[in-house]
């Protein structure tokens, strides 16, 4: 499946302003829900609904969603950071997820 298939079969978004990600109280990553990231924060809340975390099982599913995206990523890092990050989960680690409403954007 092409990403843009993928993106369809996952939970919406729309009353999402963004998504944040934790290592313990440091904040690692804030992903806006705007255009050019809106997929990315579509990805991430269907991997926090599913994992609750971002660990090692639930960055593999991400690789997946993200489809053709992965192999683009993997060629070219830097390319697409939040694609990245995933990659860069290691055994043993986990980031929290904090939804962030539109009403408290």
């Amino acid at each position: 499946m092409q990403f843009n298939e993928v993106l369809s079969a996952l939970p919406e978004i729309n009353h999402l302003a963004a998504i944040e990600l934790f290592d313990g109280d440091t904040l690692i990553a804030r992903i806006d829900n705007k255009p050019g990231s809106a997929g990315s924060v579509r990805v991430y809340h269907a991997l926090a609904q599913e994992f609750e975390v971002i660990n090692t099982a639930a960055a593999a599913k991400g690789l997946i969603l993200y489809a053709e995206h992965t192999a683009d990523a993997i060629a070219f890092p830097g390319k697409h950071p939040n694609i990245d990050r995933l990659l860069s989960v290691e055994e043993n680690q986990q980031w929290t997820v904090k939804l962030i409403p539109l009403e408290q954007a």
